[in-house]
């Protein structure tokens, strides 16, 4: 870690914006310029802090690193405990790359409330930083419920027509999951006690149980629950489209970038390594709503008049090969699982971003309203073609190496589930190149879009960015993948060696177990 050894680097990471929002605190509400520019500042240094964990991460070893721990509330075990790894170096860096392109993109989008809208926006950024850091199932949970707030705001104040709907949605929905993984969080936390004598919220301490399978099952469910809503994997994916259609621009940018792969997230940090017999036990339903998911998000995106609800029908469909190629259990269907969750990030993003600023000029978003806007836009049209082959998997772009990958390690866990995904691929190409037909060539037969002006510099500025990345993970996927490798690779051991010395456990056969235990090098704490 070099230089970083002795700086609280995660802390200022996380708590940075938060100095921010102390500033705007200050701002007057009427002085809209210093307002914006001083939340741009303020995410930029943000994104220019968190640099350095990427170019001191060491990516020859699995273990936590730029670790911080301080006891919190030392008589209920309670710690201050932060710590990355190859698998959330990569979304923490999402996290705030996203969040200077989505304060970007609300320039000229905003204008009622600007102040309270910028402070949403960077309490948001530390509420999802702190979620992929923190290594303590409370710390874990405060910051979980922390993103809650700001993302409600941001629909039900700054959202469309029908935004009290969709903000309350999307509130209870989370929250009834999120109650469900707190008595699971509470079972663990006094299922360890039981075993060791020590209360611990230690994320690190508590991977080391060995639970039966019955406890297993329902805690893995309970946990699986919230992360199941927050993907959201298909049937509880129906708050999303409305979220997503009515947030504004930035929302619905953070939302797809961000916020959904806090579902992912759980599923590969707590549900799977947590739980890994359960989680095996699981993997024909888990795959099989993947697989519904993908297919089903396809085809209600190709019946969708809206451009915007088209997009988030697809996010349902792309989360699908995320949480396919997670449960497929192998290395490269795990690595291409994490690969996708950046891709849809990105892409997804992007193609937000894109919505949005079509809608800023024309205030619609049918389809019908469009045609031959290509001839009118010309540099808007390059954007939105390179987003949407990015986001169908044309090789050279993102999209092809997450699809690939976990295609190719689907297929060595079961050639079915491979088969019927690789559909998804093809309905997905054909849902958003007949999108982008209609929008984009066609006659140029409708006044208001005989007016259109091109992207400005601003919003140029939002894009390249985002395409420079499609290209880089597109055409050099192996700096990404190479830090997320010896990580995976440890999750794969842990669980697999987890789930085989509880088979052995289960027949009686001890000696056998810890044999396991000891050549995957795997410390284990058993509770019968």
């Amino acid at each position: 870690m070099g230089g970083l050894a002795h700086i609280p680097i995660l802390s200022i990471v996380i708590f940075f914006p938060m100095v921010g929002v102390l500033f705007l605190l200050l701002i007057d509400k009427e002085s809209e310029s210093v307002l914006k520019g001083t939340a741009l500042a303020f995410s930029i240094i943000e994104f220019a802090l968190s640099l350095p964990l990427i170019v001191y991460f060491r990516s020859d070893t699995a273990k936590f690193q730029f670790v911080e721990r301080i006891p919190w509330v030392k008589s209920f075990g309670v710690q201050y405990f932060l710590g990355i790894d190859g698998i959330s170096l990569l979304l923490v860096m999402l996290t705030t790359f996203l969040t200077v392109l989505c304060i970007l993109s609300s320039w000229r989008a905003i204008k009622d409330h600007l102040k309270e809208y910028m402070i949403a926006m960077l309490f948001l950024e530390t509420g999802m930083l702190g979620a992929f850091i923190a290594l303590d199932l409370v710390l874990f949970y405060i910051f979980w419920e922390m993103m809650l707030i700001p993302m409600y705001l941001l629909i039900g104040v700054w959202g469309g027509p029908r935004r009290i709907y969709a903000a309350v949605k999307f509130f209870l929905y989370t929250m009834v999951g999120s109650v469900l993984m707190m008595v699971a969080i509470m079972a663990l936390y006094f299922l360890y006690h039981r075993a060791t004598g020590v209360y611990t919220f230690d994320i690190t301490k508590l991977y080391q149980l060995n639970l039966p399978l019955g406890p297993q099952m329902w805690m893995f469910a309970a946990f699986s629950l919230a992360f199941a809503i927050k993907v959201p994997m298909f049937p509880f994916h129906t708050w999303l489209p409305d979220a997503h259609t009515e947030a504004p621009t930035a929302g619905s940018v953070i939302l797809a970038g961000v916020l959904l792969k806090m579902g992912t997230y759980g599923f590969i940090r707590f549900s799977i390594p947590l739980f890994p017999s359960a989680a095996h036990k699981f993997v024909p339903l888990i795959m099989v709503l993947a697989v519904i998911g993908i297919i089903y998000g396809a085809l209600v995106a190709m019946m969708q008049k809206d451009v915007k609800k088209l997009v988030a029908y697809s996010s349902v469909s792309h989360l699908g090969f995320v949480m396919l190629g997670m449960f497929a259990l192998n290395i490269q269907s795990v690595e291409g699982s994490i690969y996708q969750m950046l891709n849809h990030g990105i892409s997804t993003g992007a193609l937000f971003l894109i919505v949005g600023m079509i809608y800023e000029r024309r205030h619609t978003r049918l389809i019908k309203d469009f045609g031959g806007l290509s001839k009118q836009l010309p540099i808007y049209a390059t954007f939105f073609m390179i987003v949407t082959l990015s986001s169908i998997g044309l090789p050279g772009t993102n999209g092809f190496v997450g699809e690939f990958l976990i295609l190719l390690g689907t297929f060595k866990s079961s050639r079915v589930f491979a088969v019927f995904a690789a559909t998804g691929v093809v309905l997905g190409a054909a849902y958003m190149l007949w999108m982008f037909q209609r929008v984009m060539f066609g006659k140029l037969d409708k006044e208001e879009n005989k007016v259109l002006k091109d992207l400005n510099f601003r919003e140029i500025m939002t894009l390249v960015p985002l395409v420079v990345l499609i290209f880089w993970m597109g055409v050099y996927p192996s700096f990404f993948l190479g830090k997320m490798q010896k990580s995976v690779s440890h999750f794969l051991t842990q669980v697999n060696t987890k789930i085989a010395a509880r088979q052995m456990l289960d027949h009686g056969n001890r000696a056998l177990a810890e044999n396991i235990w000891n050549n995957g090098k795997i410390k284990i704490v058993n509770v019968n």
